[in-house]
């Protein structure tokens, strides 16, 4: 870890010319997730204007992901948010030399004062807060489904699929990921998919920037009740905005709890906030429909977490919890979502 820093001073040193001298003198790994390896650094700048500490984030490619994700678009995605309603860390800097760091990396600076982590909702100071932050959660969200990606520079980057195919290439790509990651069998996905593909939704007027794993717990919030930022943009695409609705509200994120959503505010509230923001009326058929994907797109994540642990390419034990207890809460909940369109189609 020291020689990590050290060589990361080194870096930061020929980025910032003008200095006289840097030094990381803290630098740890934060840990949590599978698509990057992220560090904190205090790095200590000594030049002409005498000495200051800046507090760095450091995100590097891991050795084996679990999902293959873009790092150029993640960080594409805060460069075109920073400055907007939508809160991201100020990005600094995206290198793709490996020579630096063994891998690819980019630098943005740290939001100090703020946390993450969805358990603390429960605890003071920040549980008095819960009402406030759950509005502000979806009406962020709905900001971004609102954004214009061309204006924010990213249709030069991320592909456009047609309006009408949104659903299918999302769906096609998590297929994907089950068909080449599963160890064992899975018939509800397969049913899942079979029942998706044969019912497709209405296709969305427009595309929007969708952040893809918008949810409790990829936010960063303060004592006083604010969202200071929003992180883990690694599968930022442009597509269908129910996709990330859909997802912010699956169960998984507030299990056993189903009617508020990441923990927060109601349903009802949630999904009024983020029509509001977003200018955008909800078809109740087309989330149904995205809503049941999100929960696909769950289990094929688990599903790649089982491989990832049980070839050896990653040991993080949080990938072999997701392979069991996750896999079990979305499992059941498409198949109450099979249960329930046979029981339509009944009727």
């Amino acid at each position: 870890m020291a020689d990590l820093g050290e060589r990361f001073a080194a870096y930061l040193a020929r980025q910032w010319r003008e200095a006289d001298e840097v030094r990381v003198a803290a630098f740890e790994r934060i840990y949590g997730g599978a698509s990057r390896e992220t560090y904190r650094a205090a790095v200590q700048v000594r030049g002409p204007r005498g000495q200051s500490e800046r507090r760095l984030i450091l995100r590097r490619d891991p050795e084996s992901s679990l999902i293959e994700t873009d790092r150029a678009n993640e960080y594409r995605a805060y460069v075109a948010f920073h400055g907007t309603r939508v809160p991201v860390p100020r990005p600094l800097v995206l290198e793709t030399d490996p020579r630096w760091l063994d891998r690819p990396f980019f630098v943005m600076e740290e939001v100090v004062g703020a946390v993450s982590s969805a358990k603390l909702l429960a605890e003071p100071p920040y549980a008095r807060h819960v009402e406030r932050l759950g509005e502000a959660k979806w009406r962020i969200l709905g900001e971004i489904a609102a954004a214009d990606p061309a204006a924010l520079g990213l249709t030069e980057h991320l592909e456009a699929p047609p309006l009408e195919g949104c659903w299918r290439r999302e769906l096609e790509f998590w297929e994907g990921v089950i068909d080449e990651d599963e160890l064992v069998p899975q018939p509800i996905a397969r049913a899942v998919i079979r029942r998706l593909r044969r019912r497709p939704p209405p296709a969305p007027r427009r595309l929007s920037v969708v952040h893809g794993d918008y949810r409790t717990g990829n936010f960063l919030f303060d004592a006083e009740g604010e969202i200071r930022a929003i992180l883990d943009w690694e599968m930022c695409h442009l597509g269908d905005p129910l996709e990330d609705l859909a997802w912010a509200l699956d169960p998984i994120w507030s299990w056993p709890d189903r009617e508020r959503p990441g923990k927060l505010i109601p349903r009802d509230r949630a999904l009024a906030s983020w029509s509001a923001a977003s200018g955008i009326a909800i078809d109740a058929r087309a989330l149904e429909w995205w809503e049941t994907f999100a929960s696909l797109k769950g289990l094929a994540i688990w599903i790649s977490s089982g491989r990832e642990f049980a070839e050896g390419r990653n040991l993080d034990p949080i990938l072999a919890l997701a392979s069991w207890f996750p896999t079990d809460v979305h499992e059941r909940v498409l198949v109450e979502r099979l249960a329930a369109e046979e029981d339509g189609d009944d009727s």
